[in-house]
């Protein structure tokens, strides 16, 4: 059975047709890449799939149990949302820290306040959790610095941790390299590529095609909302069907 199933998902702002249309499915273990150039909808997407937005058709299902339908009321759509939120871990483009917070405390924030709400958990076992994740990012030494001490990779390196400590169904990464600088790009990449061998359950959106290709189980390519290929990451970019998948890649190739 796949851990997720997205169909027929569809978002409006206004009168602009954001996604239309949009069918997939990934199963347990899996990371799937998405790629596409700015404005075809992959934000977006994650956005839904976190309920940051309410798509406006179509559902969503993680492990069997439908977490959204068109159908449902406004009320059975805010009811539990956090919870419904647990599903999804989401990695910003920008790291989204709370300057206030040390590293550690970024990690731990969300399951203190969840236990705090229902209990079952304490202080130790949560900052030992927290310490655990850090010394998995490589970085057990910077558990007390505050973001502005940290480079831009070790703020993202957090932000990961962060989204793992609440231990999701789904990672979700919205272009998680785009705000570094190329030096720094190749230590997040480790840490995602590191994830992808663990079997870590993935979404990543991403314009960086060789890793696209490289770590993913399967890829999408995306434009003007709607999903133009999908399959085996290397035939899609290596050997691409459809003849805008091509001008994308040919495109991207001549920025790069």
């Amino acid at each position: 059975m796949a851990i997720l199933e997205v169909s027929h998902l569809e978002k409006q702002f206004g009168a602009t047709q954001v996604l239309q249309d949009i069918s997939f499915s990934l199963e347990k273990g899996q990371a799937l890449s998405i790629i596409g150039a700015s404005g075809s909808g992959k934000t977006t997407l994650l956005r839904c799939l976190n309920f940051l937005e309410k798509p406006d058709g179509g559902s969503i299902s993680v492990a069997g149990t439908t977490i959204f339908s068109a159908e449902d009321s406004p009320a059975q759509y805010e009811r539990d949302i956090r919870t419904k939120r647990l599903h999804f871990g989401l990695v910003f483009q920008n790291f989204n820290l709370f300057p206030q917070y040390t590293a550690l405390q970024n990690i731990t924030l969300a399951r203190e306040l969840l236990a705090k709400e229902h209990g079952g958990e304490s202080h130790a076992s949560i900052e030992a959790a927290g310490r655990a994740l850090l010394e998995q990012m490589g970085l057990a030494d910077r558990a007390d610095h505050y973001p502005y001490q940290l480079s831009g990779g070790q703020q993202q390196r957090v932000a990961i941790a962060r989204a793992l400590a609440l231990q999701p169904d789904i990672l979700c990464f919205d272009e998680p390299t785009s705000a570094l600088d190329p030096g720094l790009t190749g230590e997040v990449l480790r840490v995602i590529r590191t994830l992808a061998e663990k079997r870590t359950t993935m979404i990543i959106v991403t314009h960086e095609m060789a890793f696209a290709r490289d770590v993913a189980d399967r890829l999408i390519f995306m434009d003007g909302g709607v999903i133009v290929e999908q399959g085996d990451p290397h035939q899609v970019i290596d050997h691409p069907r459809c003849e805008r998948t091509r001008q994308f890649l040919a495109r991207y190739a001549e920025e790069s």
